[in-house]
């Protein structure tokens, strides 16, 4: 039985993920920013002790084997241009340590954990279309962190796939969340699904899908990949 940890399991693509997966018979262990049921473990990944500790409690309720890590946990908070130094600095530090440092220090562990063990292991990155074309005025931290993302994932399955370590991202567009549904309406609303030719967009179960084929049915020959999910409005 794969056991897996997916981080930001409680809502939208992550709890759509986690329920698909359990159903596909793997043993999941979930995270939140507060742990809200038995099978959840609570840690906040803007501070940098989280990751490690979420790794390790993981690890412990896996009887000591995790053969994926799912990194879908982020943040996408609004910081305007012209807040004060301060505040938007303190805003692109939150963003970029929850969206990519915590991601790259689980990565790392993940990574060491399985050269120690001398077994292969796959992650899969929930990155996003921002990380190719950029995003609105108010969200260069988000963009950077999740173009950061997919460098890091690229880096990773050059470096490691002689080691049977595989790493897949995947890059929505706007996903039917309360998260994307926030933003929708900040920009205008129904108006904004005039750039995606789909003419809706993405489901979380559609997304689900694309992490399960990742976590567990990927050929290996597919490291490396980035799955474009985003209506056609991103086409590369």
């Amino acid at each position: 039985m794969t056991c897996i940890l997916l981080t930001g399991s409680s809502r939208g693509i992550g709890a759509a993920a986690r329920s698909l997966l359990q159903s596909r018979g793997a043993t999941v262990i979930g995270h939140a920013s507060a742990a809200h049921d038995a099978e959840t473990i609570g840690g906040d990944l803007s501070d940098y002790a989280a990751p490690t500790a979420i790794w390790g409690e993981a690890l412990e309720r896996a009887g000591g084997e995790i053969e994926v890590l799912v990194n879908n946990a982020g943040l996408f908070d609004p910081n305007p241009i012209d807040a004060s130094d301060a505040a938007w600095l303190e805003k692109w530090q939150q963003t970029l340590s929850i969206n990519l440092s915590a991601a790259a220090q689980l990565c790392r562990m993940a990574v060491l954990h399985w050269q120690e063990r001398g077994v292969g292991g796959r992650i899969v990155h929930v990155a996003s279309r921002a990380g190719h074309r950029g995003d609105s005025p108010a969200h260069w931290h988000y963009a950077a962190a999740k173009g950061g993302m997919l460098a890091l994932h690229k880096t990773i399955a050059r470096a490691y796939a002689g080691q049977g370590i595989l790493s897949y991202a995947i890059a929505p567009g706007f996903v039917d969340t309360a998260m994307a549904g926030d933003y929708l309406e900040s920009r205008g609303g129904p108006g904004l699904l005039a750039d995606i030719p789909l003419g809706r967009v993405a489901q979380p179960e559609e997304i689900a899908n694309m992490i399960a084929y990742c976590a567990l049915d990927a050929p290996a020959s597919m490291t490396g990949a980035t799955l474009d999910a985003n209506g056609a409005s991103y086409v590369r």
